[in-house]
Protein backbone atom coordinates (compact mmCIF):
# COMPACT_ATOMS: atom_id res chain seq x y z
CA UNK A 1 0.00 0.00 0.00
CA UNK A 2 1.40 3.60 -0.90
CA UNK A 3 1.95 6.05 1.62
CA UNK A 4 1.27 9.77 1.43
CA UNK A 5 4.04 11.92 0.94
CA UNK A 6 4.65 15.65 1.38
CA UNK A 7 6.33 17.80 -0.67
CA UNK A 8 7.03 21.69 -2.04
CA UNK A 9 5.46 22.93 -5.38
CA UNK A 10 6.63 26.85 -5.55
CA UNK A 11 6.83 27.06 -2.21
CA UNK A 12 3.43 25.36 -1.50
CA UNK A 13 3.27 22.73 0.45
CA UNK A 14 0.97 19.62 -0.73
CA UNK A 15 0.30 16.12 0.05
CA UNK A 16 -0.15 13.20 -2.35
CA UNK A 17 0.62 9.04 -2.81
CA UNK A 18 4.23 7.95 -2.78
CA UNK A 19 5.18 7.27 -6.48
CA UNK A 20 2.61 9.36 -8.19
CA UNK A 21 3.75 11.78 -11.03
CA UNK A 22 4.61 15.16 -10.46
CA UNK A 23 2.69 16.26 -12.86
CA UNK A 24 -0.84 15.40 -11.86
CA UNK A 25 -0.35 16.01 -7.91
CA UNK A 26 0.77 19.23 -9.37
CA UNK A 27 -2.42 20.40 -11.55
CA UNK A 28 -4.71 18.73 -8.98
CA UNK A 29 -3.36 21.56 -6.66
CA UNK A 30 -3.91 24.12 -8.96
CA UNK A 31 0.06 24.56 -9.77
CA UNK A 32 0.09 24.92 -13.64
CA UNK A 33 2.74 22.72 -15.44
CA UNK A 34 2.45 23.28 -19.59
CA UNK A 35 1.94 19.54 -21.15
CA UNK A 36 0.28 18.10 -24.61
CA UNK A 37 0.70 14.42 -24.65
CA UNK A 38 0.22 13.02 -20.88
CA UNK A 39 -2.85 11.12 -19.97
CA UNK A 40 -3.49 10.25 -16.61
CA UNK A 41 -3.41 6.45 -15.72
CA UNK A 42 -1.71 5.68 -18.63
CA UNK A 43 2.65 5.07 -18.86
CA UNK A 44 3.59 8.61 -19.69
CA UNK A 45 6.16 8.85 -22.65
CA UNK A 46 6.99 12.71 -22.39
CA UNK A 47 6.49 13.38 -26.35
CA UNK A 48 5.97 17.45 -25.96
CA UNK A 49 8.68 18.09 -24.00
CA UNK A 50 6.44 20.96 -22.24
CA UNK A 51 6.42 19.68 -18.54
CA UNK A 52 10.23 20.22 -17.67
CA UNK A 53 10.76 21.84 -14.05
CA UNK A 54 13.77 21.39 -11.64
CA UNK A 55 13.81 19.21 -8.34
CA UNK A 56 16.40 20.31 -5.78
CA UNK A 57 18.79 17.75 -6.09
CA UNK A 58 18.78 17.13 -9.14
CA UNK A 59 21.28 18.07 -12.03
CA UNK A 60 18.74 19.14 -14.72
CA UNK A 61 15.31 19.56 -15.41
CA UNK A 62 13.25 16.63 -15.65
CA UNK A 63 9.80 15.92 -17.44
CA UNK A 64 7.18 16.07 -14.72
CA UNK A 65 5.44 13.63 -16.14
CA UNK A 66 8.13 11.00 -15.76
CA UNK A 67 8.83 11.98 -12.21
CA UNK A 68 7.21 9.81 -8.96
CA UNK A 69 7.21 12.15 -6.06
CA UNK A 70 8.47 11.49 -2.56
CA UNK A 71 9.33 12.78 0.80
CA UNK A 72 10.45 16.30 0.96
CA UNK A 73 10.51 16.49 -2.58
CA UNK A 74 11.03 20.65 -3.51
CA UNK A 75 9.83 21.19 -7.04
CA UNK A 76 10.59 24.54 -9.36
CA UNK A 77 8.46 25.04 -11.85
CA UNK A 78 9.45 28.02 -13.23
CA UNK A 79 13.72 29.04 -13.89
CA UNK A 80 15.77 29.58 -16.39
CA UNK A 81 16.51 26.65 -17.58
CA UNK A 82 12.75 25.37 -17.51
CA UNK A 83 11.93 28.50 -19.02
CA UNK A 84 14.35 27.95 -21.92
CA UNK A 85 13.40 24.48 -22.41
CA UNK A 86 9.24 25.07 -22.35
CA UNK A 87 10.18 28.23 -24.85
CA UNK A 88 12.94 25.84 -27.95
CA UNK A 89 10.10 22.96 -27.11
CA UNK A 90 7.07 25.16 -28.00
CA UNK A 91 8.69 26.96 -30.97
CA UNK A 92 9.33 23.66 -32.14
CA UNK A 93 5.67 22.66 -31.70
CA UNK A 94 4.49 25.63 -33.59
CA UNK A 95 7.02 25.27 -36.16
CA UNK A 96 4.99 22.35 -37.43
CA UNK A 97 1.34 23.63 -37.13
CA UNK A 98 -0.82 25.45 -39.16
CA UNK A 99 -2.39 28.45 -37.35
CA UNK A 100 -5.47 29.41 -38.09
CA UNK A 101 -6.82 30.06 -34.50
CA UNK A 102 -10.08 32.16 -36.14
CA UNK A 103 -11.29 29.38 -37.60
CA UNK A 104 -10.03 26.38 -35.96
CA UNK A 105 -12.70 24.01 -34.08
CA UNK A 106 -10.08 24.25 -30.92
CA UNK A 107 -10.57 28.08 -30.80
CA UNK A 108 -10.44 29.14 -27.26
CA UNK A 109 -10.22 25.18 -25.45
CA UNK A 110 -6.87 24.78 -27.00
CA UNK A 111 -3.73 23.84 -24.56
CA UNK A 112 -1.49 25.66 -27.28
CA UNK A 113 -3.23 28.81 -26.51
CA UNK A 114 -3.38 27.85 -23.11
CA UNK A 115 0.67 27.18 -23.01
CA UNK A 116 1.14 30.62 -24.82
CA UNK A 117 -0.84 32.86 -22.49
CA UNK A 118 0.60 31.40 -19.40
CA UNK A 119 4.04 31.54 -20.41
CA UNK A 120 3.55 34.65 -22.37
CA UNK A 121 4.81 32.99 -25.27
CA UNK A 122 3.74 34.33 -28.82
CA UNK A 123 1.42 31.36 -30.73
CA UNK A 124 3.56 32.76 -33.71
CA UNK A 125 6.96 33.64 -32.77
CA UNK A 126 9.35 35.92 -34.51
CA UNK A 127 11.65 34.49 -37.08
CA UNK A 128 9.94 31.11 -37.15
CA UNK A 129 10.36 29.30 -39.37
CA UNK A 130 7.55 27.10 -40.72
CA UNK A 131 7.49 23.43 -41.60
CA UNK A 132 4.01 22.95 -41.92
CA UNK A 133 3.56 20.27 -44.90
CA UNK A 134 0.01 22.10 -46.26
CA UNK A 135 -0.53 19.53 -48.79
CA UNK A 136 -1.48 17.36 -45.96
CA UNK A 137 -5.37 16.44 -46.96
CA UNK A 138 -8.00 16.71 -44.41
CA UNK A 139 -10.13 13.74 -43.97
CA UNK A 140 -13.53 14.45 -43.31
CA UNK A 141 -15.08 10.94 -44.78
CA UNK A 142 -16.86 10.11 -41.19
CA UNK A 143 -20.07 11.52 -40.54
CA UNK A 144 -18.82 12.95 -37.19
CA UNK A 145 -15.43 13.48 -36.90
CA UNK A 146 -12.90 15.31 -38.99
CA UNK A 147 -8.93 15.25 -38.79
CA UNK A 148 -6.74 17.86 -40.00
CA UNK A 149 -3.05 16.72 -39.77
CA UNK A 150 -1.50 20.17 -40.54
CA UNK A 151 -3.29 21.19 -37.01
CA UNK A 152 -1.67 18.06 -35.14
CA UNK A 153 0.93 17.90 -32.35
CA UNK A 154 1.62 14.10 -32.43
CA UNK A 155 0.98 13.87 -28.97
CA UNK A 156 -0.36 10.20 -29.32
CA UNK A 157 -3.31 10.53 -27.27
CA UNK A 158 -5.68 9.56 -30.08
CA UNK A 159 -3.56 6.73 -30.80
CA UNK A 160 -4.40 5.54 -27.10
CA UNK A 161 -8.20 6.94 -27.18
CA UNK A 162 -8.55 4.36 -30.55
CA UNK A 163 -7.04 1.48 -28.69
CA UNK A 164 -8.99 2.34 -25.66
CA UNK A 165 -12.50 2.86 -27.31
CA UNK A 166 -12.40 2.30 -31.12
CA UNK A 167 -10.83 -0.14 -33.48
CA UNK A 168 -6.90 0.87 -32.69
CA UNK A 169 -6.75 2.05 -36.62
CA UNK A 170 -4.11 4.80 -35.64
CA UNK A 171 -0.28 5.02 -35.07
CA UNK A 172 2.65 7.08 -36.05
CA UNK A 173 4.53 6.78 -39.50
CA UNK A 174 7.83 8.55 -41.12
CA UNK A 175 10.13 10.18 -39.15
CA UNK A 176 11.51 13.80 -38.81
CA UNK A 177 9.19 16.77 -40.03
CA UNK A 178 7.61 14.09 -41.91
CA UNK A 179 6.24 12.58 -39.35
CA UNK A 180 2.20 11.69 -38.49
CA UNK A 181 -0.26 10.23 -37.17
CA UNK A 182 -2.53 8.07 -39.60
CA UNK A 183 -4.01 4.80 -40.70
CA UNK A 184 -1.82 2.33 -41.73
CA UNK A 185 -1.23 2.28 -45.51
CA UNK A 186 -2.63 6.46 -45.02
CA UNK A 187 -6.12 5.27 -46.17
CA UNK A 188 -8.82 7.07 -45.20
CA UNK A 189 -10.82 6.60 -41.33
CA UNK A 190 -13.81 5.35 -43.25
CA UNK A 191 -11.70 3.24 -45.37
CA UNK A 192 -9.35 1.78 -42.48
CA UNK A 193 -13.07 0.59 -40.24
CA UNK A 194 -13.62 3.94 -38.17
CA UNK A 195 -15.66 3.47 -35.63
CA UNK A 196 -16.90 7.53 -35.51
CA UNK A 197 -17.32 7.42 -31.84
CA UNK A 198 -15.25 10.46 -31.35
CA UNK A 199 -12.89 9.07 -28.86
CA UNK A 200 -9.93 10.34 -30.41
CA UNK A 201 -11.89 13.99 -31.01
CA UNK A 202 -12.65 14.41 -27.21
CA UNK A 203 -8.61 13.58 -26.05
CA UNK A 204 -7.45 15.96 -28.63
CA UNK A 205 -5.49 18.74 -27.48
CA UNK A 206 -5.77 21.22 -29.69
CA UNK A 207 -8.14 21.33 -33.05
CA UNK A 208 -6.55 18.22 -34.93
CA UNK A 209 -9.14 15.67 -34.51
CA UNK A 210 -12.86 17.55 -34.00
CA UNK A 211 -16.39 16.95 -34.25
CA UNK A 212 -17.98 18.24 -36.81
CA UNK A 213 -20.89 21.00 -36.44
Amino acid sequence: MSKTVNLTIDDKQVSAQEGEMLLWVALENDIYIPHLCAMKDYTPYAACRLCFVEVEGKKAPVTSCTQPVYENMVVHTRSERVDELVKKGFELIMSNHHLDCKNCPGNKNCELQKIAKARKLPLKPKKLIQQVNEELPIDDSMDKIVYDPRKCVLCGKCITACKENGNGILNFAHRGIDRVITTFGNISLKEAGCLDCGACAEVCPVGARSIKE
